[in-house]
């Protein structure tokens, strides 16, 4: 069986530095705001290039504490309305409403999967306050057009850069676009944890130090707190881990490419629609896309999901019901959102990461080429 992710091969890749982490927190009997978050955060923030890394629990917290952060600030008031990728992880969507704010789901470019910028001119309201670009499977969302957008209307531009650490925009990271950007190290993502984890990164120092005390209690000094915070702290034990692993990211992006670029050249069933990139590079040097996940399209996706599966092939589904038609949003499941729903009935994620073997891809190639499909 090859598996979608091979957490554990990733993980022994890094040893012993793994192990040695680990023991090393243990050791120093301190295991929550001490040396090892201190010294990832200052490495993560110095790596997407912003001034302010937070820590926290989760990306969705991070994506969460951000709009905590601009309420408490008054930047931002309960109702007002924030732009949203319609195709994106429910986590975007959940971190919008429960900060009382109202999400306004915008349609998909049908080629990228990401938000398309020229859809959101007529969504913007008098009540909008934000846009958030989600840079979905690893794929930077950026565009002019939301710049221009953001500053006509005087928008907050807020990253869920939870896919994403490494992308590139021009000359700049992701995670540092926008005012500010939620990051999850959950462990299946490229710069994954042993855990949940996640960070907040941007460049205003106000926004910094809310989101820092929001996140502890809502206190900069203990017992006495300024707002009415949450428990939501990166661990000691998940920093270490992350900084041995951060060293090597831009290597293992880059080795996603290579993997990404070869499943693009090789795979040729007409049955099969794959992944586009934004720009006209190859995807073995467009730095745009870091290939989280690699998601084709298919009429037969539930059928061709079971061939590879007979044929000891695991993928998954990124993801199988977008969030306007969840339970937990019925006041959204009559929107029509007809870009949106095709790509999550027919997207299927093929395996991809930097532990893959040459036969493995090889392998997968060729079951993807001998499909034959429902006719």
């Amino acid at each position: 069986m090859i598996k979608f992710l091979d957490l554990k091969e990733i993980n022994d890749s890094f040893e012993p530095q793994l192990i040695s982490s680990v023991k090393r927190v243990m050791d120093s009997g301190w295991y929550i705001h001490g040396i090892e978050v201190e010294t990832f955060e200052k490495a993560y923030a110095e790596y997407i290039g912003v001034k302010h890394c937070i820590g926290v629990a989760n990306g969705l917290d991070a994506l969460r504490l951000i709009f905590k952060a601009y309420l408490e600030l008054r930047i931002l008031q309960e109702g007002d309305e924030i732009i949203v990728p319609a195709n994106t992880y429910i986590a975007s969507v959940l971190a919008v409403t429960d900060n009382r704010l109202i999400p306004v789901l915008v349609e998909p470019d049908i080629n990228t999967y990401n938000i398309d910028p020229y859809k959101i001119k007529e969504k913007i309201s008098a009540r909008t306050r934000g846009i958030m670009i989600v840079h979905l499977y690893g794929q930077n969302a950026m565009h002019p057009e939301i710049l221009r957008l953001a500053q006509k209307h005087n928008l907050k531009l807020i990253e869920d850069n939870a896919q994403a650490q490494g992308c590139f925009y021009d000359v700049k990271r992701t995670g540092s676009l926008g005012e500010a950007a939620g990051h999850s190290f959950y462990p299946g993502k490229n710069l994954g944890a042993l855990g949940d984890a996640g960070a907040v990164t941007t460049n205003d120092d106000e926004l910094a130090d809310t989101v820092r005390a929001i996140a502890n209690y809502g206190s900069k000094v203990k017992y006495k707190n300024l707002y009415k915070g949450l428990n939501s702290r990166l661990d000691e034990i998940q920093a270490a881990v992350l900084s041995v692993k951060l060293p090597r990211l831009d290597a293992d992006n880059q080795r996603r490419r290579e993997i990404a670029q070869y499943y693009i050249s090789n795979i040729t069933n007409q049955s099969i629609i794959l992944p586009s990139v934004s720009s006209q590079q190859p995807a073995v040097s467009n730095i745009e896309h870091i290939w989280h996940l690699f998601v084709i399209r298919t009429k037969h996706r539930d059928d061709l999901q079971n061939y590879l599966q007979q044929n000891g092939i695991q993928t998954l589904i990124h993801y199988p019901i977008p969030p306007h038609r969840q339970l937990a949003y019925k006041e959204f499941n009559s929107l029509e959102l007809p870009i949106t729903e095709t790509i999550h009935n027919e997207v299927l994620s093929l395996p991809i990461s930097p532990v893959m073997s040459m036969i493995e891809i090889r392998l997968i190639c060729d079951l993807m080429n001998n499909y034959r499909g429902i006719y």
